[in-house]
């Protein structure tokens, strides 16, 4: 654990996320908060950095390249090197990270509208001396909402598909997880609640009807928005049984032939994911 700091020093506070707008927001936010800020924009860089500078506090996104945010928190934890405080922020709480949160005693704050009050209370808790300023800071700029950004787990057997799917999602600014099969696919889900699921309807390993059912009976995965896709045509029968309820939860909330033109992919996506996109450019988040 690192040494207290002087009172006459700035507390020293480590922002982790793979996102640079959460890291830029938070990174200004807190330097008018009266915190020292230094920033990581990955998993490895977090660990690297945390272990370098022994940040008093550490407010670390869950999902991130490289090395996730929690395998991160294990490692400095393990060899000793965790920071007096942590906050682990996220798009989804779910019962891995409130158990793992618990576990080590660090706090869990999702990314939403109630974010700044959570995470001013926080701090606050953590420095009470410091309470006018983290306030001040709200005063001083009108906060933004802090969101994450949307994670599209694509499960597809064929890597020329998952490369081809690949270069067109990458249009709409989402990260975008891959897996090979329906059963990787399932443990997948499970670890990185994905915003949405593309998954093809066959595939070794489990097909889309054994992801829904995997899914649909597991807490963590239960509502997530699955989209399956299908070269061929599949009958009414089939459709039916894809889109009719499992577990007492929804099916896969659309059905669709496989296409070059992935026009109605993406319109299903932006109702799914909240954003707007053009195919020509950048995403529109609304």
């Amino acid at each position: 654990m690192p040494q207290r700091h002087s009172p006459n020093l700035l507390p020293k506070l480590l922002i982790a996320d793979d996102d640079p707008c959460v890291v830029r927001v938070l990174a200004e936010r807190c330097s008018l908060m009266g915190f020292e800020v230094e920033t990581a924009n990955g998993g490895l860089q977090a660990l690297i950095k945390a272990c370098e500078i022994r940040p008093d506090i550490m407010v670390i996104d869950v999902h991130m390249p490289e090395v996730d945010g929690l395998s991160v928190l294990t490692l400095l934890t393990e060899s000793t090197q965790r920071s007096e405080h942590v906050i682990v922020i996220t798009g989804q709480v779910g019962q891995e990270i409130t158990e793992f949160c618990s576990h080590i005693n660090a706090t869990c704050i999702r990314k939403g509208s109630a974010f700044w009050s959570d995470f001013e209370k926080r701090l606050i808790e953590f420095y009470p001396e410091k309470a006018a300023d983290i306030r001040w800071a709200r005063s001083e700029r009108t906060p933004q909402r802090l969101t994450e950004r949307a994670r599209v787990l694509l499960i597809d057997d064929d890597m020329h598909v998952r490369r081809f799917y690949a270069s067109k999602l990458a249009n709409l600014g989402v990260d975008l997880l891959c897996a090979a099969d329906g059963a990787s696919g399932y443990w997948m889900a499970r670890r990185q609640e994905p915003t949405v699921i593309i998954a093809d309807y066959a595939m070794p390993n489990g097909d889309a009807e054994y992801l829904l059912t995997k899914l649909r009976s597991t807490p963590e995965t239960s509502t997530i928005p699955v989209i399956v896709q299908s070269a061929r045509s599949l009958s009414n029968t089939v459709r039916r049984r894809l889109e009719g309820s499992i577990s007492g939860y929804p099916g896969a909330a659309r059905v669709l032939r496989k296409s070059a033109d992935v026009g109605e992919l993406f319109d299903v996506l932006q109702r799914l994911c909240g954003f707007s996109y053009n195919l020509e450019g950048s995403p529109l988040y609304q």
